[in-house]
């Protein structure tokens, strides 16, 4: 399968037309069918490596509608920084806080057996783990 199929296959799951803005970062999110973790940022200069014009305005705001769509799942790990995962099942995530470099934890290792109880009116939308890493101090 082409890149281009794969992206254009991507957007068919959604009800987002395949614009060009689209189709471009698309490709560049999921046209090798690996999973991955990006910024705004990072997919934003990829592009702009790649040759493409594409805004950093217009990468954010792509990007929240591939959210909205249910393409991809944000992964915030502190207030001011957010992770974009191609891979929308629920798992887990290692921060490594030295490169700031998101990755999916095993998830078949982590057992939560119990959430607290919403409090009233409320109900439990999402639960997302994130294990900040470092590397040990010898």
């Amino acid at each position: 399968m082409t890149p281009q199929t794969r992206a254009k296959d991507w957007l068919g799951r959604s009800e987002l037309r395949p614009t060009r803005q689209r189709m471009i970062l698309a490709e560049a999110l999921i046209g090798d069918g690996r999973h991955r973790h990006v910024t705004a940022e990072s997919l934003f200069e990829q592009t702009q490596h790649l040759g493409e014009k594409v805004s950093l305005a217009t990468v954010y705001n792509t990007l929240r509608a591939f959210c909205d769509a249910g393409l991809l799942q944000e992964v915030s790990v502190d207030g001011t920084k957010s992770y974009f995962d191609t891979n929308t099942h629920d798992h887990p995530h290692f921060f490594w806080e030295e490169d700031g470099k998101l990755t999916d934890a095993p998830a078949d290792q982590l057992r939560i057996v119990q959430l607290p109880q919403a409090p009233e009116g409320a109900e439990i939308a999402s639960v997302e783990v994130v294990i900040r890493l470092r590397k040990k101090q010898n």
